[in-house]
């Protein structure tokens, strides 16, 4: 079963600083990606990104076209990257299977007409977090383990947030048109994330997060000067605008998957901010 929502549009920094709790959960949580035996989507119009989840059970799940991406097939004009949170999988594309091991990667590029997923095992189904995003050129469909990603460690334990990065889709990695896709694992005994925070109004991002558990974690977003946070559960994702910060504080440590699209793929390209300017 597939399930396509409308657009969700995102509003205006001087509408953030004034909105609800539940305001700002209905403009920018997605959450209920991951429900058994059906593929999810939810277009956006930052940076004309879909996000989505596939959970299949014992029938594969097709990628099929939405109106919203006014092509004969979804992929037509589109890229797409999805992270396996879930046990091993398999993913289709055109005819081709690929394997995914757990944490696992996949990219598929523009052009391609049939993709499916599917679980390896049905007694630990595959979960694929999916993100999707215009593209101008053709790349081939790449799969990479854990242990293939650009691994970078940060932090430290004195400032709770020693953690390990894998870039998986980037500029020295597998090869897209804009679509930036990795994820990021806390050390135990570390809790924040993107901590300093930043921005960068060359592009977009959305979080993922996962491995919470019953735990939860307090996403802070906003305008540096004027900062706002929703409570965030296992499996939720977060979209962010360029202006808004992206960072994360939870019970204990976690993994959360991380995607950008916009003018350029450099993963430093972000504009830092100060604890102490934070308001």
């Amino acid at each position: 079963m597939s399930a396509a929502q409308s657009i969700r549009r995102m509003p205006r920094p001087s509408e953030v600083a004034r909105m609800t709790p539940e305001e700002l959960r209905e403009a920018f949580l997605v959450s209920s990606l991951l429900t058994p035996g059906e593929l999810k989507l939810q277009f956006t119009d930052l940076d004309r990104f879909v996000v989505g989840g596939a959970a299949p059970t014992t029938t594969p799940l097709p990628l099929e076209n939405s109106k919203e991406t006014g092509r004969g097939f979804f992929l037509e004009r589109r890229e797409l990257g999805a992270i396996n949170v879930g046990g091993a999988g398999m993913v289709t594309v055109d005819g081709k299977r690929s394997e995914v091991v757990p944490e696992g990667c996949i990219y598929v590029g523009m052009g391609a007409k049939e993709v499916t997923f599917a679980s390896s095992d049905m007694s630990q189904p595959a979960k694929f977090f999916i993100l999707s995003c215009p593209a101008h050129a053709v790349h081939p469909t790449t799969v990479a383990t854990p242990e293939q990603a650009n691994t970078i460690p940060l932090g430290s334990p004195e400032q709770a947030n020693k953690r390990v990065i894998r870039q998986y889709i980037h500029e020295n990695g597998i090869k897209s048109c804009q679509l930036v896709m990795g994820y990021t694992e806390l050390a135990e005994g570390s809790v924040w994330n993107t901590f300093p925070p930043h921005t960068h109004n060359r592009r977009t991002e959305v979080y993922f997060y996962w491995s919470l558990g019953e735990r939860v974690l307090a996403h802070f977003m906003g305008e540096p000067q004027a900062t706002r946070h929703l409570f965030l559960h296992e499996g939720d994702a977060v979209l962010s605008p360029s202006w808004s910060i992206h960072s994360g504080c939870g019970q204990g440590n976690y993994k959360f998957i991380w995607g950008m699209a916009g003018e350029n793929q450099r993963f430093d390209d972000m504009d830092g901010i100060r604890p102490l300017d934070l308001r």
